[in-house]
């Protein structure tokens, strides 16, 4: 067995669900797509999508001397339904359990401890979301699957509910060559769903539109009333776009029991949140994805679901 093959044996005993390696090469098509995106100011006020763009579509600015790409996937679908209750606010099922980035981390470093100890003269680096990389160009590259019309990365086997994370090697290895062609086809599904018509052209997303962007991300004392008056519902992110998705219909429980609601809750009650102090939100979302949008956040937006109920 070769060692990439190792690798990717290793990578399931680990536990992530998928796994592909490219080559350490410029992305070219995707930085002219993210200069285009960025020009027209679709990243709203998160002005760290402009720093370092060359880090951004290179890899090894990022680790010099890289040669190798390894892109993980990991399954965080978990059968529970949200409450329709007015009382309550949703929060994105992606934020249910513990905070992804140390989960992901955590099983990152498992990886490429094993192939240190494999060969000690490698040397790589992690990636989770918060280094300057592009994560669903590099899944799509690594043959894990392509990106929908709402942007998201979709899977044949699991559907759109995956995280992703990378390891940057400066190792030669095998690299999947082979890429999952785009399934959308002419589905418009989770355009037409959403409430607030972020998703401006297929494939291509306005967050300044996008009720997770508003509820997560900014950072501004109210929501937009275009949004408020629409977010049926949702407090902390938004999945409608994934919940409509055909593709979804091969979602599968995910193995990591981390990702489960955490108190069993898939909605938090509003008035909790409008009562909560500091010390009581350090408490409950502690190691939670949730703590992205501060107390302020958390605040204004259930100011803005009881306003709208």
């Amino acid at each position: 067995m070769s060692f990439s093959a190792r690798i990717k044996e290793k990578a399931i005993e680990i536990g992530f669900s998928g796994i592909g390696i490219s080559p350490a090469r410029a992305l070219d098509t995707e930085s002219a797509r993210l200069t285009e995106w960025l020009s027209r100011g679709f990243h709203g006020n998160m002005a760290w999508l402009e720093r370092e763009p060359e880090k951004r579509v290179d890899p090894r600015i990022l680790l010099p001397g890289a040669r190798s790409v390894i892109v993980v996937i990991l399954n965080y679908f978990t059968d529970h339904e949200y409450t329709d209750d007015p009382a309550f606010g949703k929060i994105s099922r992606y934020a249910w359990g513990d905070d992804y980035h140390a989960v992901m981390r955590e099983k990152l470093s498992a990886l490429l401890d094993w192939i240190k100890l494999e060969s000690p003269d490698a040397n790589g680096k992690i990636c989770v979301d918060t280094a300057p990389i592009m994560d669903k160009a590099w899944a799509v590259r690594a043959g894990l699957g392509w990106v929908g019309k709402h942007s998201n990365l979709i899977t044949t086997t699991l559907g759109s509910w995956v995280f992703i994370g990378e390891i940057i090697l400066d190792i030669d290895l095998d690299h999947d060559t082979e890429m999952v062609a785009d399934h959308c086809g002419t589905c418009t599904a989770c355009i037409d769903a959403c409430p607030t018509n972020a998703i401006v052209a297929p494939y291509v997303v306005d967050s300044r539109q996008c009720i997770s962007y508003a509820t997560i991300e900014l950072r501004d004392e109210n929501i937009p009333a275009a949004i408020s008056e629409n977010l049926t519902g949702w407090l902390y992110g938004c999945d409608i776009c994934q919940e409509v998705c055909p593709w979804n219909r091969f979602e599968k429980p995910s193995a990591e029991s981390r990702f489960g609601p955490r108190l069993g809750e898939t909605s938090v009650e509003l008035a909790t949140i409008a009562d909560m102090t500091h010390d009581q939100y350090v408490s409950r979302f502690r190691r939670s994805a949730i703590k992205r949008a501060k107390l302020t956040g958390l605040k204004r937006n259930a100011a803005a679901l009881r306003s709208d109920g």
